[in-house]
């Protein structure tokens, strides 16, 4: 068995995917107003003295935190025509590709699995690794995240939950960004911007 794993964000996709559903979600100005905010840990992230889950965490309780999950879902799902828009000629090409060389398709990406898995069912890619949200009783998310942000060492954790037999198949990554080459080293074959 072939698994192909893709990054999401500047691998399948020309651009980051949370600051644009951001932007689709809330519009632009509340945008505009919460990266104004979060300005300083963002300036402190790219001068890497804070954390990218850190980061990413605050920026998203502050736009999400007590939206219904079911809200959450219907703009990841209208997200999804967003998203056809800016992916990569080549990446999409390649899935098609592995998918009829008969691969199993994964997505490994530290973006939220809500406004990604809409697009990847439509394209019959088989799984989504991402990073999930926390829903509190009353069906509204609490700001947090259910599982660990999916970068770096955290994807090869991920790929290895869902396929433990390591011997068993042959495992191809594409990625983009540091938070990929943990997935890229682990793999059999590994690509870094393979699609730019």
């Amino acid at each position: 068995m072939t698994i192909t794993a893709f990054d999401f964000d500047g691998t399948i996709t020309t651009k980051d995917t949370l600051l644009t559903f951001i932007k689709f979600s809330k519009g632009t100005w509340p945008f505009l107003v919460g990266f104004f905010l979060y300005s300083p840990l963002l300036i402190a992230y790219k001068l890497r003295l804070y954390p990218n889950w850190k980061v990413k965490q605050h920026i998203f309780s502050y736009f999400y935190k007590g939206t219904s999950i079911d809200q959450f879902n219907q703009w990841g799902a209208a997200f999804s025509e967003r998203i056809a828009k800016i992916v990569r000629p080549r990446a999409l090409t390649a899935i098609h590709t592995h998918q009829q060389e008969g691969c199993v398709l994964v997505i490994v990406s530290a973006s939220v699995e809500n406004w990604i898995t809409p697009w990847a069912a439509g394209q019959g890619i088989d799984r989504v690794l991402a990073t999930q949200v926390e829903i509190d009783q009353q069906g509204k998310l609490t700001g947090k995240f259910l599982t660990k942000n999916c970068y770096g060492r955290e994807k090869v954790n991920r790929i290895l939950e869902v396929f433990p037999r390591r011997a068993d198949y042959k495992l191809l990554a594409y990625g983009d960004s540091r938070g990929d080459l943990d997935l890229i080293e682990f793999a059999d074959e590994g690509y870094y911007h393979k699609f730019k």
